[in-house]
Formats: C-alpha cells, sequence, structure tokens
C-alpha cells in the first residue's frame, strides 16, 4: 500500500485479489451449510446477494472500501460458520 495514497494502484489490488477470492468463496460454501435454516430458493436469494455485493467491491478503488469490503466479508464470515446470519444494521 503506497504512503498517504487513498486509491489503490495495481500492485495493491493484485495483492488483495487473492484474500477476497477465498473470502467470496468461503461465504458461498458456508451458505450451503445444513446448519442455516434456508430452503433452496432462500439460499440462491442469499448466494446472489454475496455476488452483487462483491460484484460492486470488484470496481471499488477506493483502499478504505477495498479494506471494508474484507472487513464486511470476514465478519458475516464469522457468523455463517457458527450457523447463524449476522445481523442487519439498518440506519
Amino acid at each position: 500500500m503506497g504512503k498517504g495514497l487513498i486509491w489503490a494502484t495495481a500492485e495493491d489490488l493484485h495483492r488483495n485479489r487473492g484474500r477476497v477470492l477465498s473470502l467470496y468463496r468461503h461465504i458461498l460454501r458456508s451458505l450451503n451449510s445444513p446448519s442455516l435454516p434456508l430452503t433452496f430458493a432462500a439460499r440462491l436469494a442469499k448466494k446472489a446477494e454475496v455476488r452483487a455485493m462483491f460484484w460492486v467491491g470488484s470496481d471499488e478503488r477506493s483502499l478504505h472500501n477495498i479494506a471494508d469490503l474484507i472487513d464486511a466479508a470476514e465478519y458475516s464470515l464469522s457468523f455463517l460458520k457458527k450457523g447463524q446470519f449476522p445481523p442487519r444494521h439498518i440506519t
């Protein structure tokens, strides 16, 4: 990460790519868990939400927003591994 820069360089994007893809795959796999009380249609809808979140995040060039995407994915994954859904915060 460049010193004092808020925009991601090609090197920053490359460095985060593996981590973001790994989190994306883990979340999709976690949604298949039988401990989650989801019907087949609800499971597909949740997966579509995850895809949309990462699709929008893939165009992101701000270092802060990329870090926020990673933090949100790790937070969500921690709940999914326990068989729970992350709480929704409506502001």
